[in-house]
């Protein structure tokens, strides 16, 4: 049974769906590491230092999660740390081709290291960051969507008050 895992991604911001695919992925593994992307290539709303900090604060009853931010090659980063499977969350369908050909390509770079799709809870499944920094850029309530401590950094981030209907500003 392989005993540790990572759960890579940028998490900008970190979601319920991320937080529940943690949660479960902490019950099948005696260790994971959720291991928060700099990619230069993607201009986060969040430096990696912030975005390290929520996710901890969101993950601090997890006993076997850590969160560590990095930079490079996933499969070298979980090859460097003795982690021994890549834990990826699937939402739809749609997520699959690009997923498939990552778990493909951390395969042919690290044979030894697994890649395990995880489906987040239902209720989450229609969650990503991008709407939810949508969501909150537009002064909409996204507090069903992420932890009070992203919600408030959300807010501090693009102002707290809700825009009247129809406004544009």
């Amino acid at each position: 049974m392989k005993t540790s895992a990572v759960y890579p991604g940028t998490f900008d911001p970190f979601t319920h769906g991320h937080e529940d695919i943690v949660r479960r992925a902490a019950r099948i593994f005696d260790r994971v590491v959720v291991a928060v992307a700099a990619n230069p290539r993607k201009v986060p709303s969040f430096d990696v230092t912030e975005r390290v900090e929520l996710a901890r604060a969101v993950l601090a009853d997890v006993n076997n999660a850590e969160v560590v931010g990095y930079d490079g090659l996933t499969v070298s980063f979980a090859r460097a740390r003795g982690l021994e499977v890549v834990v990826r969350g699937l939402r739809a369908v749609s997520d699959f081709e690009f997923e498939f050909q990552l778990a493909n390509m951390g395969r042919h770079l690290q044979p030894d290291i697994e890649t395990m799709f995880m489906v987040p809870t239902e209720r989450f499944t229609f969650i990503s960051s991008t709407l939810v920094r949508e969501i909150a850029s537009l002064g909409g309530d996204v507090s069903a969507f992420v932890h009070p401590r992203v919600e408030a950094a959300l807010k501090r981030r693009y102002g707290g008050g809700s825009r009247p209907e129809g406004s544009s500003q």
